[in-house]
C-alpha cells in the first residue's frame, strides 16, 4: 500500500452496518483504499461514465452489502464515519452507494452520521 493511501486509511474510518427488522447485523462494510467490486464498478459507471475509473474503491455501502448473505433480510443500514480525532463525522452516502442501496437491496431506512457535537444520525 502507498504511503498517500495508507495516510488516508490512517485518517478517517467509514463504516456501513445493514440490519434486519430485528436490529439483528446482518453485515459489516469497510472503506477500502485498494480493492474494488464489480458492483461498485456497474453502478459507479452508471451514474458518472466520465469519472467512474476515479469512482471505483469499495465504499463502506457496498462492501457491506456484498458480504451480506441473507440480503433480502436487509431492512436498515447505519453509515458512520469516525476521524482521526475518534468523532463522528458527516457519512451521507454518495450518489452511487444511494443507488446501489435503492436498487440492489429491499433497504427501507438509510441513517447516517452527521457530526460530533451533536451525535446526530439521519435518515434519508
Amino acid at each position: 500500500m502507498s504511503n498517500e493511501k495508507r495516510k488516508k486509511t490512517q485518517q478517517q474510518n467509514m463504516t456501513a452496518i445493514i440490519y434486519n427488522k430485528r436490529n439483528k447485523i446482518l453485515s459489516i462494510g469497510k472503506n477500502n483504499y485498494v480493492k474494488t467490486h464489480p458492483l461498485m464498478y456497474k453502478v459507479s459507471k452508471e451514474i458518472n461514465p466520465i469519472e467512474y475509473p476515479k469512482k471505483i474503491y469499495l465504499h463502506a455501502e457496498i462492501d457491506a452489502i456484498v458480504k451480506c448473505e441473507n440480503l433480502k433480510n436487509a431492512y436498515r443500514i447505519l453509515v458512520f464515519r469516525i476521524n482521526a480525532k475518534g468523532e463522528y463525522a458527516l457519512a451521507k452516502p454518495c450518489p452511487i452507494c444511494e443507488k446501489a442501496i435503492r436498487e440492489q437491496t429491499p433497504i427501507k431506512i438509510v441513517e447516517f452520521s452527521v457530526d460530533n457535537d451533536n451525535n446526530d444520525f439521519i435518515k434519508l
